[in-house]
């Protein structure tokens, strides 16, 4: 159709795929026999090659990756553009092999770089509509955005180019300005980052043509009126183990500098996007009063970034499974087994991009939650409270389920009930970080509050035989054997008034200790350098408790036979998990103060951060790593003395 030689376009998409994708031996060779089969069909000697059989000696791999290249090249035979069945059967050949789909979105780049000064304006345009409507979104689905920017702006320059010169005039013409903008912006940055010791370099990189143009329509404003016209990125090179550390010091480092706007913080960090995606980004005032994003990476999170789910893959070692990817294109599968073609097209094509909803409350104040969210993560969006004893909502005046789905314009009204509790379904019903994280600790919560069932009474024969065996007996000690017999390093505490031969004994907790089965309990999650204690559970392991744990008054009046004296041996060696709820004036300094803080704390490091707000009070979930308690409460105390902080309490 374009006159295009297929040997030379076949070793520029083979060249794409390795240098801007990244695949492998497999997917080269079948990108290199697709086009011989091509060029051997366009020499009328099709019958004499692989394709009539569809196998080659190259391997199980090729042959399926060739498979799919094959039918992919039947359908464009017919036309460039999607029609229905068409796009049925495009769909179907993608689904069998993921790698199809990269190659195909590397031949549509190359296609698209190639047809620049075709005269054929007309099928021109059908390819650049396709790429806009089919290629692009697919590359952002599997994270490569360069990629995916290329075909938006060259599809914008084929289907509108006045527009596409418009806008490309204009950032000419700015170019000028804007690089000294961005040089003033990052100046004082670089200074801090070397001061700190950090290893880094920084990109200013411009908006595409395409996205400016998205924001012109939906802002319907001229070119001067769009104001984020680039994003600054600052790349770290960090081990791996201090990835995130390095990344949260970079953003204390920059919203000590420059003023924050805590609505626009994304955090990839704590949980990557379904497509491996990791990354901070911030958006702070910069000079001129000018709104500046910011994003905070590593040298392998950029990598990822730039080249999608084939770095992700070099980087885990994972060969082919996509995750996230896999169950997706599973889906899809489905819906092609059944479904109109049309509904299937639309479909597909938002679930292409990570969409976002818009939800009113009754009051009429907009709520913004990932496409999917329910009810449920509305609930918890507004408070835990009112989370934790939904039982539906009205939508539109309409009753319905706490898992029905959010919809863009819905106006949602949450019906609660005293009675009503957090049940474990509810983590699959709700879609959002959020709302999982409070489920999880209200599920904790009421499991502390489950009283344990006797199992090992106090005194009885058990206990005389025990005693009657001396030192004789196996080398593992069961947690009966532990409480029970006196001749273990950690018999039975006595109860309150009660004295014992064996109450200055200990249980000694080391990770090297051998036959004693111990873990942290998690209602308190004690720490090296906590004051401890053993409990015997149900379950016939032994549980450390902190002694302020809120369960400890309990257990020791009910069971105190199970009880155990605890201490820590050694030094620690292990690093805990903590979360820390702090609680202060709603006020955007206290977040900018908090992580400044941890950032500056020797070998602590910040794991998350959940931030509610309601009225005029901040509320903060904070985990982070630590070493043990000395640590922890040091922590702890600079917290306290930030201004407007009124608690800070161990969860």
């Amino acid at each position: 159709m374009f006159g295009l030689n297929p040997l030379l376009m076949s070793l520029q998409t083979a060249y794409i795929c390795v240098d801007e994708i990244g695949l492998g031996r497999d997917a080269i060779i079948a990108t290199l026999l697709w086009a011989i089969q091509d060029s051997a069909q366009s020499s009328d000697r099709g019958d004499e090659t692989f394709v009539q059989t569809g196998e080659t000696e190259w391997g199980e791999g090729v042959n399926r990756i060739l498979h799919g290249l094959l039918r992919v090249q039947e359908l464009y035979k017919k036309t460039p553009a999607i029609e229905t069945e068409n796009f049925r059967n495009l769909l179907l050949s993608f689904a069998e092999d993921m790698r199809v789909i990269l190659i195909m979105i590397a031949d549509r780049v190359n296609l698209m770089r190639e047809i620049r000064d075709v005269k054929n304006t007309e099928a021109q345009r059908k390819v650049a509509e396709e790429a806009s409507y089919l290629y692009a979104p697919l590359a952002h689905k599997l994270g490569l955005y360069q990629l995916k920017s290329e075909l938006e702006d060259l599809s914008l320059k084929y289907m509108e180019r006045d527009a596409y010169y418009h806008i490309k005039d204009k950032l000419s013409e700015t170019k000028e300005s804007r690089d000294r903008y961005i040089h003033d912006f990052i100046g004082p940055i670089r200074e801090k980052l070397e001061a700190a010791g950090l290893k880094f370099h920084i990109k200013g990189r411009t908006k595409s043509i395409h996205s400016i143009w998205q924001k012109m329509k939906k802002q319907k404003c001229p070119f001067e009126g769009v104001y984020d016209l680039f994003a600054i990125r600052i790349i770290l090179e960090s081990a791996p183990e201090k990835e995130k550390m390095e990344c949260w010091q970079v953003y204390s480092i920059i919203t000590d500098m420059y003023q924050p706007n805590p609505k626009r913080l994304r955090d990839w960090l704590s949980v990557p996007k379904s497509n491996g995606y990791e990354s901070l980004h911030i958006t702070v005032l910069g000079p001129e009063q000018k709104w500046v994003e910011v994003q905070i990476r590593t040298e392998r999170m950029d990598e990822i970034a730039e080249h999608g789910l084939a770095a992700h893959w070099r980087y885990k070692g994972i060969k082919q499974s996509g995750g996230g990817i896999d169950q997706w294109l599973a889906a899809i599968r489905a819906a092609l087994e059944a479904g109109d073609n049309m509904q299937v097209m639309d479909q597909f094509r938002r679930d292409l991009y990570d969409d976002e909803v818009f939800v009113f409350t009754p009051k009429g104040d907009i709520k913004k939650f990932g496409r999917g969210a329910t009810v449920l993560d509305f609930a918890y969006n507004i408070h835990s409270r009112i989370g934790n004893t939904c039982v539906g909502a009205r939508i539109n005046g309409k009753a319905v389920p706490i898992r029905r789905q959010l919809s863009s314009g819905d106006t949602v009204e949450i019906m609660t009930s005293s009675t009503q509790t957090p049940k474990r379904e509810w983590l699959k019903i709700a879609k959002s970080s959020h709302a999982r994280s409070k489920i999880r600790k209200a599920l904790s919560e009421l499991e502390r509050k489950e009283e344990p069932a006797p199992v090992v009474p106090a005194k009885g024969k058990e206990q005389e035989a025990l005693e009657k065996e001396g030192d004789t007996r196996p080398g593992h000690v069961s947690a009966a054997e532990f409480v029970l017999n006196e001749h273990t390093p950690g018999v039975r505490l006595p109860i309150d008034g009660e004295s014992g031969r064996g109450s200055s004994d200990v249980l000694i907790i080391d990770r090297g200790v051998k036959g004693i089965d111990f873990s942290l309990a998690k209602c308190c999650h004690p720490i090296y350098g906590d004051d401890v204690f053993g409990f015997v559970t149900v379950s016939g392991g032994i549980k450390i408790h902190r002694t302020d744990c809120p369960n400890a008054v309990e257990l020791r009046r009910r069971f105190g036979y199970r009880i155990v004296k605890a201490q820590w041996s050694g030094k620690g060696a292990d690093k805990y998990d903590i979360t820390l709820q702090v609680i202060g004036n709603d006020d955007i300094a206290i977040v900018n103060s908090i992580t400044s803080i941890i950032s500056k704390e020797n070998n602590v490091t910040l794991r998350s951060i959940n931030i509610d707000s309601d009225d005029g009070l901040f509320r903060g979930a904070l985990t982070v790593m630590v070493d043990d308690n000395t640590r922890l409460a040091s922590l702890v105390k600079r917290l306290r003395g930030i201004k407007g902080v009124k608690a800070v309490s161990r969860l």
